[in-house]
């Protein structure tokens, strides 16, 4: 999380830096977010958790429809709750009231700690004095609201969501674990111990947060929302039409994905990008090394059990790539980069 942020302590990284490092012994920081987002486009600046208790347990609900494991602990009392809304056994009245009395016990303190201390510049303040419950919105989320990139903040937090649950509820060995990418539907997916098939989410949404939001050449502004005039596209670093030369190792692994300005993208085409940008991919496969499960586990799996030996899988295939390539590329647009 330290790398994550060098260079880079602005409000986006902060936020990113909950979501995709913070701890996951339970989905509910997701909700949480989610229900947070929701807030701030409703511009509230005071918030009970009675006005939370609605978009939290909607996102839990949808998700445990979807998939039933939502923590690494073997029992919930909220989350028996939630099921047993989605059994009819309880109304949505019962269930909100359930929702404000248990589901925010850990999730309001814990949400904005990352790396064992809270961020530098928090997005809400607690406020449980005189019979209150509620939440304070900061002047910070209320910035980040103004931001580029809060456009993409939903749907990062959703598709890190589902890779977090995917790992629960798959109950495959870490070792054997293997996110697979479908170059023609743009989504990760997974094959599990039946051999059928399990998609996990958009490319597209799961890459955006680990290369904050920047084009991965250029580090100009992209964006993930498939109305965006700046949706960016997704592109092998090194090419994928050498694929043979690669082999055994999957040219197509995410390893070798990144995410790019759509201009930038097709000028690039199938050439080979210049050894900096190499460094550059080291560190942002690092990022999901330290996010955990399971594009974590499967970079480990693809190129290497410690960071040297990651380090040297990257130099030996650029140096395949090289010799069976003319020419070096580099953008025509750089911004200051920030990992």
């Amino acid at each position: 999380m330290v790398r994550f942020q060098i260079e880079d302590p602005s409000l986006e990284s902060q936020w990113r830096a909950i979501i995709l490092f913070g701890k996951n012994t339970a989905t509910y920081k997701f909700a949480f977010a989610k229900a947070l987002l929701e807030m701030v486009e409703k511009e509230k600046v005071s918030v009970s958790l009675k006005d939370l208790a609605e978009p939290f347990s909607r996102h839990i609900v949808n998700h445990l429809k979807q998939n039933n494991r939502q923590g690494n602990f073997t029992s919930s009392t909220f989350l028996d709750q939630c099921r047993s809304f989605i059994n009819n056994e309880i109304t949505k009245e019962e269930l909100l009231i359930q929702t404000e009395r248990l589901g925010f016990n850990n999730v309001v303190d814990a949400f904005q700690v990352v790396n064992r201390d809270t961020i530098p510049d928090p997005f809400y303040e607690k406020n449980y004095t005189k019979g209150n419950k509620e939440i304070v919105i900061t002047d910070n989320l209320m910035r980040l609201k103004e931001s580029f990139h809060f456009q993409n903040f939903e749907q990062e937090t959703e598709a890190r969501w589902n890779l977090v649950e995917t790992a629960w509820n798959l109950n495959i060995n870490p070792n054997m674990l293997e996110v697979q990418y479908d170059s023609n539907k743009e989504q990760f997916f997974i094959e599990n111990n039946f051999m059928r098939r399990v998609d996990i989410t958009s490319v597209r949404d799961a890459l955006n947060g680990y290369q904050k939001g920047k084009c991965f050449y250029s580090f100009q502004d992209i964006s993930v929302r498939s109305l965006s005039p700046n949706l960016c596209e997704v592109d092998h670093f090194l090419p994928h039409a050498n694929k043979q030369y690669h082999l055994p190792s999957n040219i197509n692994g995410v390893w070798n994905l990144v995410l790019a300005d759509k201009d930038i993208n097709r000028d690039k085409s199938s050439r080979i990008p210049e050894p900096k940008f190499l460094y550059r991919l080291y560190n942002r496969n690092e990022f999901f090394i330290e996010s955990k499960h399971p594009l974590a586990e499967t970079i480990i799996n693809q190129t290497g059990d410690t960071p040297e030996k990651r380090r040297r899988f990257l130099e030996c295939h650029f140096k395949i790539a090289r010799a069976n390539s003319i020419h070096l590329w580099k953008p025509s647009i750089e911004l200051p980069a920030t990992f």
